[in-house]
């Protein structure tokens, strides 16, 4: 069986994202274009047996090792991490609404409450040692990012993904169902959502405390709760999501918006993920994940 190598070093993040990033723009140059986006929202929205709007299909957002999001700067050079504002090399089209600059990853970090910051720098300091996402564990929610497949059934919505840790899912009730409560504190939480026209709005609440909202020390607590919006417009998906964790946090972070696209592309069995790596890591120098 092969195995997914867990090298999260910014040597090889930024090996796989410069050397992919040129061949995808010459290879595939519609793939998450303004155009294809405006040609596949101007369809009709699908809808459901029973009425309501079917999310059902396999998402495109670039996902994989292309959330690295290498920038070519105007003098040439191509940029990482803090870099002044350039087109992301994403298929030839910012995340989010196609119309609008993409956020640097860098400054869309929540806020925390001054008491707080010295142990964020910590865990960012040491990131190799506590990021468990290094230790092919789920990476949690809204780090996690959209789904890649969204199966829809009449009394709940089954979230697929094919992260860079690994293949996860999440199970989503939409008949009226509580939160339960005899689950035990998860990376994923548990999800319930609802239909809000042609949103739907997923809550989920109960994660365990060893997941990070997004890079860089951006840890939370058990009581976390993420809002995270899907609104389908033809064959696209505006997406976001939005963490609440008033004990921490100065005020709700809302993560970096992005738009799906519907893709004929299949999920494939993902590779194992294995770490391999951590036990040889010398500093934590190296640790940067731009997710």
């Amino acid at each position: 069986m092969t195995s997914r190598l867990v090298t999260w070093g910014l040597t090889a993040a930024v090996a796989a994202g410069l050397s992919a990033a040129p061949r995808l723009a010459a290879q595939q140059p519609v793939r998450g274009s303004a155009e294809l986006l405006a040609t596949l929202a101007a369809k009709p929205t699908p809808k459901a047996a029973n009425g309501r709007t079917d999310f059902s299909g396999m998402w495109d957002h670039l996902g994989g090792i292309e959330f690295v999001q290498p920038r070519h700067l105007a003098d040439g050079s191509v940029c990482i991490r803090g870099c002044a504002s350039a087109p992301v090399v994403r298929g030839g089209v910012a995340p989010g609404n196609a119309a609008t600059p993409a956020p640097d990853p860098t400054t869309n970090f929540p806020t925390y409450k001054p008491e707080f910051r010295a142990k964020v720098k910590d865990l960012n300091d040491h990131q190799v040692k506590h990021d468990t996402v290094l230790q092919c564990h789920a990476p949690g929610v809204p780090r996690i990012g959209p789904p890649q497949k969204i199966v829809q059934g009449p009394r709940d919505v089954v979230f697929l993904y094919d992260d860079p840790s690994g293949g996860f899912f999440r199970i989503v009730p939409i008949d009226g169902r509580p939160h339960r409560k005899d689950l035990p504190e998860s990376f994923l939480g548990d999800s319930i959502g609802k239909f809000e026209g042609d949103t739907l709005v997923v809550e989920t609440v109960n994660f365990n405390e060893e997941t990070w909202l997004t890079d860089d020390g951006a840890f939370h607590t058990k009581d976390l709760k993420v809002v995270e919006r899907l609104r389908r417009v033809g064959d696209t998906i505006q997406y976001e999501a939005i963490a609440h964790d008033p004990a921490v946090l100065a005020e709700p972070w809302v993560a970096r918006r992005q738009t799906l696209w519907i893709t004929d592309l299949e999920l494939e069995e993902p590779a194992r993920c294995d770490d391999r790596d951590l036990a040889h890591v010398v500093d934590g120098t190296s640790h940067d994940n731009p997710r």
